[in-house]
């Protein structure tokens, strides 16, 4: 369906009376600051854009809840207690980069579209604005608090997988713009999953981020229980690998396997002090992953048919054709690789972030599906340099964490090495729905790591 329909009085209708339903959740997370960030995570999860013809997908609710959460941490300024540590260090550092690219936006890009980047940058810093409030602001909440609001995401998550599985098996319609994403096959060309979020990508790097929380879960044992219990932590894992399958993004797959790899690294002491129960973590895992593979054949023969074959197909080309293999990426990354060697002081300070998919300054938009690429040329030096801080500074805060037996730590270094996996395949960071439930998550294992 079209992706922006123009304003009508019945539209107007509907989003003024979905504002006025809004209101009391609106209020909610104004008054209780301590639970804002999991309405704002849940609006931004679960509600899909309205039909307007405001940016890529139309205008979004969870803006209005975002702008609650900003007037509540205002409210509550004196209870800010801003660190100066390497992590908010790099956040910073980043956030920093991307503001100074606009200028550069305007100057190749004119003021249109850098003020489309500017309201990108906007959406970006509140996933940032969650990490402050929930781990230095009034969003502080004890562990107990923090494990009951991550079981919260974990339902979140779960209906929004869901409503993914269902969406790819009827194809529904979509209320707003969605990615052009297909798969094409005997019986004709469908959207892959999309779910909410209207883009597959997303979706999958979504589903790769809790199929890591409920594998955690399963491994992690806290006080003498578990954040998950057993069956719930399974089933979530057999959920979120199939709507993982069913998005068909194979770089999400491979990140999450990633992760998986990472949290053996992880555990690989306490196993080895526990070897007759070591291999119940792995072997659980593998007969999980059985059954979601199973349940995705026996459901969908032709899509498992044509998903497999696709991959093995692909793995076989990796030589001949590789890059019919990464989707037209290499296409891609040649061009901008001969604007680098072309340009390079333009490539040191960067053309604006957010202007390769949409600026003709190449001659064409260029879709880079490399986040320290665009990094590069969007940002400059500066800017990809602080996205490597930024990784650096996740990956020592979720690390402490875990050593010190913190779940959200695990769950949090397990993920972002997987998510820098990805970086080589897509653009993760401009996933702004998905970002404030990571940055959360983070804010968790920043408060646990820096406990004495």
């Amino acid at each position: 369906m079209a992706a922006a329909e123009a304003l009508t009085p019945t539209a107007i209708f509907w989003a003024v009376a979905a504002l006025v339903c809004l209101l009391p959740v609106v209020w909610r997370a104004f008054s209780t600051p301590k639970q804002w960030c999991l309405w704002f995570c849940a609006a931004a999860i679960l509600l899909p854009p309205l039909p307007f013809p405001w940016g890529d997908s139309g205008a979004h609710v969870s803006i209005v809840i975002a702008a609650a959460g900003l007037l509540a941490g205002l409210a509550g300024l004196p209870e800010w207690r801003i660190e100066w540590n390497g992590l908010n260090a790099a956040l910073a550092a980043l956030v920093a980069a991307l503001t100074a690219s606009l200028g550069f936006a305007v100057l190749y890009s004119g003021f249109a579209l850098a003020a489309a980047s500017a309201a990108r940058l906007a959406l970006f810093a509140c996933g940032i604005y969650v990490y402050f409030f929930a781990s230095q602001g009034p969003g502080i909440v004890d562990r107990d608090h923090a494990q009951r609001s991550a079981r919260g995401l974990f339902l979140i998550a779960a209906a929004a997988a869901g409503f993914g599985c269902i969406d790819f098996v009827y194809q529904l319609p979509a209320p707003a713009s969605f990615g052009a994403q297909f798969i094409w096959l005997d019986s004709g060309v469908y959207r892959r999953a999309q779910g909410l979020f209207y883009d597959a990508s997303a979706l999958g790097n979504f589903c790769a981020f809790f199929l890591i929380m409920s594998v955690v879960a399963l491994a992690h044992r806290e006080r003498g229980r578990k954040v998950l219990p057993t069956a719930v932590a399974s089933a979530g894992a057999v959920l979120f690998l199939l709507t993982l399958l069913l998005s068909f993004s194979r770089a999400p797959l491979l990140a999450a396997a990633v992760g998986c790899l990472a949290l053996a690294f992880l555990e690989k002491d306490r196993w080895a002090r526990r070897r007759w129960t070591s291999p119940r973590v792995p072997l659980a895992l593998a007969a999980l992953t059985l059954v979601a593979g199973t349940a995705f054949a026996v459901a969908l023969p032709e899509f498992a048919q044509g998903y497999w074959a696709r991959a093995g197909f692909d793995w076989n080309s990796l030589a001949t054709s590789p890059d019919r293999v990464l989707s037209g990426r290499l296409e891609s990354w040649r061009a901008i690789g001969g604007f680098i060697t072309e340009h390079p002081w333009q490539t040191v300070a960067g053309i604006g972030y957010k202007t390769l998919p949409y600026s003709q300054h190449f001659g064409k938009p260029v879709i880079a599906d490399n986040m320290y690429l665009s990094s590069l040329v969007e940002m400059g030096v500066v800017g990809l340099g602080s996205l490597l801080a930024v990784n650096a500074a996740i990956l020592m805060v979720g690390y402490r964490a875990a050593k010190r037996g913190s779940f959200f730590g695990k769950w949090m270094f397990c993920f972002w090495v997987g998510e820098m996996f990805q970086m080589f395949a897509g653009d993760i960071l401009t996933f702004w729905r998905v970002l404030p439930v990571y940055f959360w998550v983070l804010a968790q294992a920043a408060r646990e790591a820096a406990e004495s």
